[in-house]
């Protein structure tokens, strides 16, 4: 299966719950959820950040939602 550009939302909103794949895992987290999406300071600012959780150990980490995007990283769905 082939995951396209066009296949990833471009709303932050709509990957809260989302699963993704890093393509280099680190301490066996491989399989990732994104949990939370990080509200900006001021409400009528876009969301930059969300939550990822290690499906494995539980531990999150924050990273820009726009990071997800580069295939180099990241894979949409668990692979």
């Amino acid at each position: 299966m082939t995951i396209t550009l066009k296949s990833i939302p471009r709303n932050p909103k709509k990957l809260l719950n989302s699963k993704w794949t890093a393509v280099r895992p680190s301490n066996k987290e491989k399989h990732f959820m994104v949990v939370k999406l990080i509200a900006p300071e001021q409400p009528t600012m876009p969301i930059e950040w969300v939550e990822l959780e290690a499906v494995h150990s539980k531990c999150t980490q924050i990273l820009a939602w726009r990071a997800l995007i580069d295939p180099a990283n990241w894979l949409q769905g668990w692979q």
